[in-house]
């Protein structure tokens, strides 16, 4: 047994000093390149902040020296005013509403967009003119199509639900399009060697793989929509957002806490329906 083992240290010694020298080079200038590397963008990314850091114009102190002001604002919100609450909840359900129609509309525009952009399911040259034209609907901010659609369609909340649509469409095709291009392909392939065609490669081999967490990306853009719906009345497109804008202007800060107070049950209430709804259906 102890010959045994020293022949086996004997050869792996041979092989060592046969391979090591070698290896051990190689391995020595790719830790240093990666080193190299690594402090390279160590040092960008630390200059990125400190640029970063003057453009913002960040005074953190300034916040401090002047919380006596903000404490005295914040008083002049309580105790809330709720004398308008019937109104507070219709323009509430309203914004809900936007949020939901922007996110259903959005989510049937984006499945086709998302698969059109994802390069295992079509050629490049159909890829980057849709991957363009999400980049483009999600770059711009939804207050920004909400005032384009004010103009076209009239105040309102149609203005709303269409800016949300806009918007969602390109976040929901980018993200959609991630998750179909990091699918298992084995299915895919494996439906393929029956014959079948290209739709139905899609629809048995991809939709499956993709569908929980397409589930939970709609899910979350509803509670985002819903948020940002509450937002877009400032520019007339509809809902909370025209309450809150009026009261902020006529300086009744008692109302805008209640709207506020509103919102944020709402908002949470959206929030664990949605979470339960996510739970159910993955």
């Amino acid at each position: 047994m102890k010959n045994n083992y020293q022949k086996f240290q004997s050869s792996y010694s041979s092989v060592e000093l046969l391979v090591s020298p070698a290896v051990l080079e190689t391995l020595s200038q790719e830790q240093k390149r990666v080193t190299k590397t690594r402090i390279l963008f160590l040092l960008g990314a630390i200059c990125l902040l400190i640029f970063a850091y003057v453009q913002s114009e960040l005074n953190f102190p300034l916040l401090f020296r002047n919380s006596g002001n903000m404490v005295e604002y914040t008083r002049s919100y309580f105790p809330p005013d709720f004398s308008d609450w019937r109104f507070y909840l219709e323009d509430t359900i309203i914004t809900i509403s936007m949020g939901l129609w922007g996110t259903l509309m959005a989510a049937i525009a984006a499945i086709p967009l998302s698969l059109l952009a994802s390069e295992n399911v079509c050629p490049v040259w159909i890829v980057q003119p849709i991957r363009r034209l999400l980049d483009a609907m999600r770059a711009i901010n939804e207050i920004v199509f909400a005032l384009i659609f004010v103009v076209a369609v009239g105040l309102g909340p149609f203005a709303g639900v269409l800016a949300l649509f806009v918007s969602t469409t390109g976040t929901l095709g980018k993200l959609f399009s991630e998750v179909v291009e990091s699918i298992d392909p084995g299915p895919v392939e494996g439906i393929r060697a029956t014959g079948a065609q290209k739709i139905q490669e899609i629809i048995f081999g991809v939709v499956p793989q993709v569908m929980p967490l397409w589930t939970s990306y709609i899910l979350y853009r509803f509670e985002s929509n819903v948020r940002s719906a509450s937002v877009l009345g400032i520019v007339g497109a509809g809902g909370i957002g025209v309450s809150l804008y009026q009261s902020f202007q006529a300086f009744q800060y008692q109302k805008v806490c209640a709207i506020l107070i509103i919102l944020i049950v709402a908002t949470s209430t959206i929030d664990f329906l949605s979470s339960k709804l996510r739970n159910w259906l993955i």
